[in-house]
């Protein structure tokens, strides 16, 4: 596999976390900057590094689920496993400018 191709999953992957949506927050949780490292590995698994608004998230049990299962569906990858960290601390800095936008912080 090349660093290309790889990149190209890693892309495909981003696009699957900018159709996931914290449920408090209108924004996708990509662009609401929660997800820190997507990795692809040789043997096509995923490694998703995130964070949650907060350490008492109301879905954050369910949230991890739902991103290995949507990242599950393509078809280039086996196998997804999501780590939650609270390190770096998520604050409303690591929203996109489309995020601040959307939710009327510009």
């Amino acid at each position: 596999m090349t660093d290309k191709e790889l990149e190209e999953i890693g892309d495909k992957i981003v696009n699957v976390l900018k159709t996931i949506y914290d449920p408090e927050i209108p924004v996708d949780i990509y662009e609401l900057g929660l997800i820190y490292d997507v990795f692809v590995s040789e043997e096509m698994n995923a490694k998703i590094l995130m964070t949650l608004t907060s350490p008492n998230c109301p879905v954050a049990e369910s949230l991890p689920v739902d991103v290995e299962e949507k990242v599950k569906t393509l078809k280039e990858i086996n196998n997804c496993e999501v780590e939650i960290t609270f390190d770096p601390t998520w604050t409303s800095e690591m929203m996109s400018e489309e995020a601040k936008l959307e939710l009327g912080m510009l």
